[in-house]
């Protein structure tokens, strides 16, 4: 009974040891993550090989994984730029990106987890201030803000492309100019649209104005046409047209047929 609490100890401690090293021997990898492997006796971090995937993995002791999110991400950035003429403009934008999961090794052996802030944030604001230093600040607050947030990202992606991060989307989400230069730009925006307007009515009125002085060429034209063509012959054939009419006609009447000063027949109602 004595020599049992001597032989259970070092049971105790050799299971404690054991839980110990498979504890440090296991890493679990969430979904949208991977793992960069860094071997302590043979060359450090693991770049020939993928990263390790999703799910649970065996490593030795001695050796060390780094995880990294491999899904989508989003940086919201907010910066201070100068436009063509020199005004300070403030340009919000949104950059969608993710490390490249073939080159995760080499990103995290050149970069680190630090990637962000010493890559793409650097990249983002680089291309932003030499997108938008071509641009006068009137084109930024209309015309020109889906050329500008697609000139940022290609420039940015551009800038990365060697850099093992994948650039997928670049948004502007919001450009806000000196409060006087705005007030300017929406005066002058506001009278460019009344005279547009204006414009649009002159060319209105005009097209009426002649498809009334065409409508009334045409009747013009016609009457001097048909009153060419009436003769006394014609004339006298319509009366008597009309008279026929008049005489089918149930209405009270009486027909004296006789000849009025012009030939026509006089016709005499109750």
């Amino acid at each position: 009974m004595e020599k049992l609490p001597k032989v259970g100890v070092p049971i105790i401690i050799g299971i404690v040891i054991i839980l110990i090293v498979m504890f440090k021997s296991t890493v679990t990898i969430d979904s949208g993550q991977a793992g960069v492997l860094y071997r302590t006796f043979d060359n450090g971090v693991v770049t020939d090989e993928p990263p390790l995937g999703e799910g649970f993995h065996v490593v030795a002791p001695w050796n060390r994984v780094t995880i990294y999110e491999v899904r989508q991400q989003e940086i919201l950035e907010q910066m201070n730029v100068l436009s063509s003429n020199g005004l300070d403009i403030r340009l919000e934008a949104s950059v969608w990106f993710q490390p490249s999961f073939k080159d995760l090794g080499k990103l995290h052996q050149e970069k680190s987890e630090m990637y962000k802030d010493r890559v793409l944030l650097p990249a983002i604001r680089s291309a932003a201030r030499s997108v938008v230093g071509r641009y006068t600040p009137e084109q930024l607050y209309s015309s020109k803000r889906d050329a500008i947030q697609q000139e940022i990202f290609e420039e940015t992606k551009n800038i990365v492309k060697d850099q093992y991060i994948q650039l997928n989307e670049v948004l502007v989400r919001d450009v806000t100019l000196p409060s006087t230069i705005k007030d300017a730009i929406e005066r002058k925006l506001k009278q460019e649209q009344e005279s547009l307007e204006y414009e649009f009515r002159l060319v209105t009125a005009t097209k009426e104005a002649q498809k009334q002085i065409i409508e009334a060429q045409g009747k013009a034209d016609a009457n001097r046409i048909l009153s060419a063509s009436l003769t006394d012959k014609i004339l006298q054939d319509k009366g008597i047209e009309a008279t026929i009419k008049l005489s089918e006609s149930p209405n009270s009447k009486v027909v004296v047929i006789g000849s009025g000063d012009s030939g026509m027949p006089i016709i005499l109602g109750n």
